[in-house]
């Protein structure tokens, strides 16, 4: 084996005081045909015997006959025109034809991804569930953890576009006969022309004139210029579901650059596993300057009119400037070592990085994302620099609209900033683009805008709004919804119809095609009635948190009287509704659930319970077998997590009846393949971010 000891796999080790971590392992004997000198970590070592098996290999015997690690290539391809179908397919084609038992996720939504893997067979799966920001965009955060959870021995992140090579898979092959945790790295090539295809079903390359092509002679490491760009790396790990990196990984977007960088570094850093530095060998290739595709360019000459870089960039710059140690020196005494790999004739050599400085010798390689090397982190960007949208309250209307001009609406604080991810998890998991965010404050809105969401900031929020203090009763909690109807009738003047959605609403389905369905002229709320027989509609049961107005005259004009209700009132903006659409004590009463407001001639429907359940009906919460399953037997599309005092009690209710949709520790939507067991029902204050 790579490293072994005569009695055994040994277990992991992880850094301690005065250690040197997973490389005071090496200094063990060494047994197996491949051979790694004893000295690895102060001296070149070589391993060698190509693909001899020997007793004691971890190599498993697979169906088929196929001997080696299980590999999982994962990549998220992008689709046009960002990313190119053809460029896609041949880099997928090239992975399949890699020898030994690959297979390839492709982590996407869009249509030319499924296509993609229905051309290419069941080796070629399609995952939607990471998470992706608004601008349609993955997270690489989630990336990283849907790798984690692969079944499979190891894990390989690529560029969707990026040709890999054979080598690829030797050298992963003889890394596996390690039982160390590993992580190696390498930088593909810039090629001008790749005349070469497949045949043999796809697993024989050859070049334009048919001849066999090995790339042993045609592409040589000195031959192509490596790409120092994030986007041109190679990344890969065996025992994928171990530890990574000591701290949180922050929620980069991938692609927009650091990140993978950043990842190096942090691995590196917090000594969990040795790596090694396989740029010297052509692993994959790409047959196109990163730099000369569209939206890839992070130098100034791609930068917004005014000479600022591109938000996305400026995010993924900022969260690597604040999280981890990837912008400070790490002690020269003991420093983890990154170990670089050579070939020379058919066996690896490898041997220790002697760069003194760790920080320089990784940050340097992203010339593209900050030219100037280390001002990333010693100058531009700091703790207290704010992370904002480029984005206009009307571009974002324009970006998130449905073909109806809805927009569903959320408005949160930093008290309730938990509850408005799960809630937006939610949207994500049902397909749901068409919603914004208006935070309450500064904190709110930048954590919003590392999160993904298109998120706007109302300057006239009131200040101060209580973390904990702030649920219905209160006076802040009158302020605060004061807010949601001058910003609803904002958007309704600029021509867009809005489901106002409290992030205390739970979403089985989506109900705005249902809502749109009840026509012009309408304006459908929930009731917040309770009891279970009787009208719906009665004095004070309109619940302002979920509802649904047109952009029309009638709704418009109503919406104008309710706001300037509210502002004149010493109440909450919820009496002022039923007041302006009901009449005082109900006097616009039509039947048992619906109003008709005299001068608009606005219907107003009180929405089924049984579809729109709120908090208090049915005593769904506290059924035995669960809400979930009480909802699913009345066909809820939504219900309500109101009629509880409290944030906390709020928070724990959800937290505890499985309607809950975010991992706060990690920063991820909680997906199918999640870990359930590192989330825990929250009861106390929300975990704090740093940024």
């Amino acid at each position: 084996m790579l490293v072994a000891s005569r009695h055994g796999a040994h277990p992991r080790r992880r850094a301690g005081a005065g250690g040197n971590g997973v490389a005071d392992d090496l200094a063990l004997p060494l047994a197996g045909g491949l051979a790694l000198l004893l000295a690895f970590v102060t001296a070149a070592a070589v391993l060698s015997g190509g693909d001899r098996r020997e007793k004691g290999d971890r190599h498993r015997d697979l169906p088929g006959g196929a001997a080696g690690p299980r590999v999982a290539i994962l990549s998220a391809p992008l689709p046009p025109p960002d990313g190119s179908p053809e460029r896609q397919e041949l880099a997928v084609r090239s992975w399949l034809a890699l020898p030994g038992n690959v297979s390839v996720v492709l982590l996407a939504a869009h249509p030319s991804a499924h296509a993609l893997a229905g051309r290419l067979g069941g080796r070629v799966t399609v995952d939607a569930a990471i998470d992706i920001s608004f601008t349609g965009t993955p997270f690489f955060h989630s990336i990283v953890a849907r790798a984690q959870a692969a079944d499979s021995d190891i894990c390989v992140l690529v560029d969707a576009e990026i040709i890999l090579l054979p080598e690829t898979i030797t050298l992963l092959k003889h890394f596996s006969r390690s039982d160390l945790d590993w992580f190696v790295f390498s930088v593909s090539r810039n090629i001008s022309a790749f005349p070469y295809h497949l045949v043999d079903n796809g697993t024989q390359w050859v070049d334009q004139h048919g001849n066999e092509v090995s790339f042993k002679k045609e592409i040589q490491s000195d031959k192509w210029a490596g790409h120092g760009s994030d986007r041109g790396l190679i990344v890969a790990w065996n025992n994928p579901s171990s530890r990574m990196i000591a701290g949180v990984m922050p929620s980069f977007l991938n692609g927009k650059g650091v990140h993978n960088w950043w990842l190096i570094h942090e691995v590196l850093s917090s000594e969990t596993r040795l790596v090694f530095d396989a740029s010297n060998l052509v692993l994959g290739l790409y047959p196109e300057n990163f730099s000369e595709k569209r939206g890839m360019n992070t130098s100034r000459n791609a930068s917004n009119p005014d000479g600022s870089w591109p938000w996305e960039y400026d995010v993924n710059r900022h969260l690597a400037a604040v999280y981890g140690s990837y912008c400070y020196d790490l002690p020269r005494r003991n420093s983890p070592m990154v170990y670089k790999v050579v070939k020379q004739f058919e066996d690896y050599l490898f041997s220790k990085n002697e760069e003194p400085n760790l920080s320089n010798s990784v940050i340097n390689k992203e010339p593209n994302v900050h030219p100037e090397g280390g001002r990333l982190c010693k100058k531009e960007i700091s703790y207290s620099s704010a992370v904002n949208l480029p984005h206009s309250l009307e571009m974002l209307l324009e970006l998130v609209a449905d073909k109806n001009r809805s927009v569903v609406l959320a408005v949160a604080g930093a008290s309730y900033r938990d509850m408005l991810m799960s809630w937006v998890c939610r949207l994500r998991r049902l397909r749901v683009t068409n919603f914004v965010v208006c935070a309450l404050d500064q904190e709110t809105h930048e954590f919003s805008v590392l999160q993904g969401m298109p998120v706007f900031r109302d300057p006239l929020s009131p200040k101060n709004v209580s973390f904990d203090d702030c649920h219905f009763g209160t006076q802040c909690f009158q302020q605060v919804t004061k807010v949601k109807s001058r910003i609803v009738l904002k958007i309704l003047r600029l021509g867009y119809n809005v489901l106002l959605s409290d992030v205390d609403v739970y979403w089985f389905h989506n109900p705005v095609s249902f809502l749109h369905s009840l026509g012009p002229g309408t304006f459908a709320a929930q009731s917040d009635e309770y009891n279970q027989t009787g009208p719906i509609n009665m004095p004070r049961r309109l619940n302002s948190g979920f509802y649904y107005a047109r952009s029309d005259d009638a709704t418009i004009t109503a919406m104008e009287k309710i706001v300037k209700h509210a502002i004149n009132s010493g109440l909450s903006e919820q009496p002022s509704f039923y007041d302006i659409l009901c009449g005082k004590d109900g006097a616009n009463r039509v039947g048992d659930d619906r109003c008709l407001e005299p001068s608009t001639n606005l219907t107003v429907v009180f929405l089924r319970r049984d579809m729109f359940p709120n908090g208090a009906y049915g005593g769904l919460w506290e059924k035995k077998h669960g809400v979930s399953s009480a909802c699913r037997e009345l066909g809820c599309l939504i219900i309500h997590n109101n009629w509880v005092n409290g944030r906390r009690k709020k928070l724990h209710r959800q937290m505890a009846s499985g309607l809950w949709d975010y991992d706060p520790g990690s920063r991820l939507c909680l997906q199918n393949w999640s870990n359930a067991s590192r989330f825990s029902v929250q009861t106390d204050a929300p975990v704090s971010y740093d940024s």
